[in-house]
């Protein structure tokens, strides 16, 4: 199927409690093909309503028929910054642009908001995702975390609006 039909059938939702196991399930089999769960994702997957959704964060989800293929997450660190966390794409479904409608959407969410600053942690090794990232406006800063909460962390980039 050409990249831009499938594209085209992605519709991007709002997360909601019965896609509890789909936003689980294709984080996981994310994690466990380049890295590992850890606690924290452990945690924050298994209960996002509690972790990502009441302290005022968000999840999209992307839909293709009734298949959901892919996440991002919205995640509150501070009153002022917001994380772009929990991407991933179901890997049948990768290089359809997939991701990027999702960070695109998850990009004008947090325009919309009072955040001030918009970052994300990722590792090196994905080449694609990083690029993708640079690609949005996401440049690499100066970590300014002692400790990231992610082992695989060892990256660290802040949303610029690109002119």
């Amino acid at each position: 199927m050409p990249k831009s039909s499938l594209s085209d059938k992605v519709e991007v939702i709002d997360y909601e409690s019965k896609y509890r196991e789909d936003f689980y399930r294709l984080n996981c089999q994310w994690l466990e093909k380049y890295f590992h769960i850890e606690p924290i994702d452990e945690q924050v997957l298994s209960q996002p309503e509690k972790y990502i959704l009441s302290p005022g964060g968000h999840i999209f989800l992307a839909k293709i028929g009734e298949n959901i293929v892919g996440t991002a997450a919205l995640i509150v660190a501070d009153d002022e910054r917001l994380e772009l966390s929990k991407m991933s794409v179901d890997e049948s479904f990768q290089g359809y642009g997939i991701g990027e409608k999702l960070a695109r959407v998850a990009i004008n969410w947090y325009k919309d908001s009072d955040f001030k600053l918009f970052y994300l942690e990722s590792n090196r090794i994905l080449k694609p995702a990083i690029k993708l990232y640079e690609k949005l406006g996401f440049e690499e800063r100066p970590c300014p975390f002692t400790e990231s909460h992610y082992t695989r962390a060892d990256i660290y980039m802040e949303f610029q609006e690109l002119l």
